[in-house]
């Protein structure tokens, strides 16, 4: 029997949005692809994919989907996002801005 699919009110979908500091671009691209693969690996991920946005280098969008609240926080503290964390200062221009979705249809 396959386990539970989880019910679309319990999955956690979000955008972040991340700004590089001047001069950083490169440093945080290479950073956050570095997330990619570990996270898509780690139980309880759906999604996990990063763009840059066209017309503006250096800002970055990760498209994440969990199944549930708790698989969001055992990925913030998985070693890999726990290393971003502690270089990310150092690399972002602005506050990173986390923008919760809810499905509609």
């Amino acid at each position: 029997m396959s386990s539970p699919v989880p019910t679309p009110s319990r999955t956690v979908t979000m955008i972040a949005v991340i700004v590089a500091a001047p001069g950083r671009r490169e440093d945080l691209r290479a950073e956050l692809t570095a997330l990619v693969a570990p996270t898509r690996q780690e139980a309880g991920c759906r999604d996990y994919r990063l763009f840059e946005l066209e017309e503006s280098p250096g800002t970055f969008q990760m498209h994440e989907q969990f199944d549930d609240e708790a698989a969001l926080e055992a990925h913030r503290a998985m070693p890999h996002f726990q290393a971003f964390a502690k270089k990310a200062p150092a690399l972002l221009g602005a506050p990173l801005q986390l923008i919760k979705l809810t499905p509609l249809a």
